[in-house]
């Protein structure tokens, strides 16, 4: 049976399909059946998960309330409370003593003008205006299948149980790869901060939320704002992530943060290998390195975390998107893998690209809503897919071509919407990652 998709390679010409997905005893295989793995991230574990609401349609929005202050007047923009008098002022009032003596004592006064004269309806008013802002998420999904199978390979094949083993985990390993670049991507899109790192005069854009940015589609316009060139020309530094921090907190996100340490809220920032070195060395910060030996929060531990930095927890992500960027400020997204008729193999390219994003991660920012599998209803009994990416046989029969049923496929279905919540709470740092000079 020849398959076009999920090809076998001979020991000796990599480009020579054998026709078998199986490879058949005459092979001569040894005992040990290996396969190549996808580096993982923490995109999967740091997204948080809710079901997708039924009978509501495939688009949903959420209603989000905005922060509250008071006002000194209604609708008005001047924050604060009107502090007013409860009486008059005492310090007419002591004008009387009883009885009355040349030498009047303090204890003897009593005060006959302080009376409740400013208290009113209209008097030492402030005022509350509440804003909402209505966000709509759809629901979308993908398919992936795998190449036909004959049973009747079963028969032949040699290990079989070692061979089927190994391809039903590099098709979870395809799932999980899915999802990462699914939140990632999400999570790019809504992230309402953009941060381009220049050699001087980094500050923090407000981003376009209707349409993937950078990592989605993988094109995006860096001389929109007033006309200025935001292409980085700058690595990652200290002071741009401390800039996204106090930001943070002086929006309220410590709240809800991944963890706290001597009663500061410690974020999340997902960022490469390379990048989080960067930070870590940099001239003037390794101390921070040094002494930190705070323990890190439960929820962050079992992915791998021992410590914080500066207030984020670095969460390593090898894949991080990289760029290049053309003369009209138009980012490029490089993959880390390419593929020929089928075959996964590394890209070079990612390797040399200039430009590289990183992300400060918070829970609030989003959630990926996921619909609950349908089992039946009124009598119906169905097959309930997960929509998470499970991958399950599939054999159909069809009178022509598979009377026997001897012919299946397994087949994975993901659906998923993305439900914005604070977005104000994302940030995306884009930076120039072979450059020498910290951002400024």
């Amino acid at each position: 049976m020849a398959v076009n998709a999920g090809q076998l390679h001979s020991q000796t010409n990599g480009t020579t399909n054998i026709d078998t997905v199986l490879t058949q005893e005459a092979y001569r295989i040894g005992q040990d059946v290996h396969r190549r793995i996808l580096h993982t991230s923490p995109w999967i574990d740091l997204v948080k998960k809710s079901a997708f609401p039924d009978g509501m349609g495939y688009v949903v929005g959420t209603l989000i309330y905005d922060r509250v202050l008071p006002t000194t007047t209604a609708n008005g923009s001047t924050l604060g409370l009107q502090w007013t008098n409860v009486g008059d002022s005492a310090a007419g009032a002591f004008t009387e003593t009883i009885p009355p003596v040349e030498s009047a004592s303090t204890l003897d006064q009593i005060l006959t003008g302080a009376r409740d004269t400013t208290i009113g309806p209209a008097d030492g008013l402030s005022y509350v205006q509440f804003s909402r802002q209505l966000k709509q998420y759809e629901l979308k999904r993908a398919v992936v299948e795998s190449p036909r199978i004959n049973v009747e390979d079963l028969r032949f094949a040699a290990h079989r149980q070692e061979q089927l083993k190994a391809a039903v985990d590099a098709m979870a390993d395809s799932t999980r790869y899915g999802w990462e670049e699914r939140n990632r991507d999400e999570y790019d899109r809504l992230a309402a901060n953009l941060i381009p790192c220049l050699a001087s005069g980094t500050a923090v854009q407000t981003a376009d939320q209707t349409s993937a940015r950078i990592e989605g589609t993988a094109t995006a316009d860096l001389d929109v704002k007033g006309g200025s060139d935001l292409t980085p020309t700058a690595n990652i530094s200290n002071k741009i992530t401390d800039m996204a921090y106090f930001r943070l907190v002086r929006a309220g996100a410590g709240s809800n943060a991944y963890g706290r340490e001597n009663g500061r809220p410690v974020f999340a920032l997902v960022l490469s290998s390379e990048a989080s070195y960067q930070l870590q060395t940099e001239a003037g910060f390794r101390d921070d390195v040094r002494y930190n030996n705070a323990a890190v929060s439960d929820l962050i531990a079992p992915l791998g975390v021992e410590k914080s930095f500066r207030g984020f927890y670095h969460m390593i992500d090898d894949l991080a998107p990289r760029f290049t960027v053309d003369g009209n400020g138009v980012v490029d997204r490089v993959q880390p893998y390419g593929a020929s008729s089928g075959v996964v193999t590394t890209n070079a390219s990612y390797e040399t690209a200039d430009y590289e994003a990183a992300y400060v991660v918070h829970p609030d920012v989003m959630e990926c809503a996921i619909p609950e599998p349908i089992n039946g209803s009124q009598g119906l009994a169905f097959d309930p897919a997960s929509y998470s990416g499970d991958f399950k046989w599939k054999n159909l029969p069809d009178e022509v071509k598979n009377p026997d049923s001897l012919i299946g496929f397994f087949r994975g279905v993901m659906a998923s919407a993305s439900k914005p919540v604070k977005t104000d709470f994302g940030y995306v740092v884009l930076f120039k990652r072979t450059s020498a000079t910290p951002a400024a």
